[in-house]
């Protein structure tokens, strides 16, 4: 691969870190937040970042048309710069309803990665898995980065610096990607690229469905983790463990962990039929979910490690029906509207955290999210089964 793609996809990549990362740190830095704006109680300030998760979700489906109609490079050009802005404009809230606008833009913008960045770094490639497996990594080494770099920024310097350094960060990945990414001659639509496997309409309904019901489910599991875990394992730890850096290196770890396993999975999507590996993974979650309901201190956190290695291991198969389904010259389009249905169901997610805490206590929570893997699990099973190729019969000596 010549220099200058390497930095294209490290950037592609980096910029999927940024991505999840931008998207936490609000959840991550609540406690601080809520202080600040005199807020008595970090879940009531939850529901005001719902705008950022839904935009995150609806805004997928324009953002995939322009990526495919207009151009990819153009759409990520767009994504750094907008991304960056509105996090120095959350930096400079002072009210609950004013940082509730910036993390609306922020959402909006955040949009724009996974239906056009996806496909502009699978586009043409002959491991659509391993790469997607990478940018799985990669992707939640943001998430981790927001329980570290945002534990770390809040403690040291304020809430608001864990907005604006990365902030800052993302525009000057907007800048290097501007002079690394080459001009495209045509928008992907004018494109001619098939599909891996070619499907009949009515199998590619029913890929459809596969890929909406599953990723809403999975995303609401992945809200729901990544946006409660800062203080779940604060609750968890409560008479152990106290200091906020110390938890979100904890919970950094977690992550970073549960990212490796994006690595394997992409490798064997490579090379193995999607359902029954997909059905697997999701499987596990259940019963691991359902014991860490019950779980205190380290045997949480091991439980934690496990369920979250499930967790992230899952995600990449969303993305690998489209490589393996979708032509290339309508994947945008085809991946805005999955994560625009799925991503604003899974909002729910968010804006509903706060109150289920509160209410329940996070032993119901994680109780429910078990529930919700077994309903991965049903709209797995519905996803058309890959029959092996046939192999030439071997030729007959005379």
């Amino acid at each position: 691969m010549p220099q200058r793609l390497r930095s294209v996809a490290l950037l592609l990549n980096a910029a999927h870190a940024l991505d999840h990362m931008f998207l936490l740190i609000f959840a991550t830095a609540v406690g601080s937040i809520a202080a600040s704006f005199g807020v008595s109680r970090w879940e009531d300030l939850m529901p005001y970042s719902v705008g950022a998760f839904l935009l995150f979700g609806l805004g997928s489906v324009p953002a995939g048309r322009l990526g495919d109609l207009w151009g990819r490079r153009r759409m990520m050009l767009l994504f750094f710069f907008g991304l960056g802005a509105s996090a120095l404009l959350a930096a400079c809230t002072a009210s609950a309803w004013q940082m509730a606008v910036a993390l609306t833009l922020l959402g909006a913008f955040a949009s724009i990665y996974h239906p056009v960045g996806i496909p502009m770094l699978v586009q043409g490639a002959s491991n659509p898995g391993a790469i997607i497996g990478v940018n799985g990594l990669a992707g939640n080494l943001g998430v981790a980065a927001a329980a570290v770099v945002t534990g770390f920024l809040v403690e040291w310097f304020g809430w608001r610096t864990a907005f604006a350094v990365p902030g800052v960060a993302a525009l000057v990945c907007g800048w290097l990607f501007a002079r690394a990414a080459p001009r495209e001659a045509e928008p992907p639509a004018a494109r001619r690229h098939k599909a891996a496997v070619e499907l009949p309409p009515d199998a590619m309904v029913r890929v459809f469905f596969v890929m909406t019901s599953a990723a809403a489910t999975a995303s609401l599991l992945f809200n729901f983790t990544t946006s409660g875990n800062g203080s779940l394992i604060a609750e968890r730890f409560r008479g152990l463990i106290g200091d906020p850096a110390l938890l979100g290196l904890l919970l950094g770890v977690v992550y970073a962990i549960a990212s490796f396993a994006q690595i394997l999975v992409g490798r064997l999507i490579d090379r193995m039929p999607l359902k029954p590996l997909y059905l697997a993974l999701v499987l596990a979650q259940a019963p691991l979910l359902a014991l860490a309901a019950r779980a205190e201190g380290w045997w949480f956190y091991a439980l934690l490690v496990c369920f979250t290695v499930f967790l992230f291991g899952a995600i990449p198969f969303t993305d690998a029906m489209v490589v393996r389904y979708v032509d290339d010259r309508m994947r945008s389009r085809v991946a805005g509207m999955r994560i625009g249905l799925s991503f604003t169901v899974s909002s729910a997610a968010v804006w509903a955290l706060g109150p289920i805490v509160k209410s329940a206590g996070f032993a119901a929570l994680l109780f429910g999210m078990a529930g919700v893997a077994l309903l991965t699990a049903a709209s797995v099973s519905f996803l058309p089964s890959e029959r092996p190729r046939a192999q030439p019969a071997p030729a007959t000596s005379p």
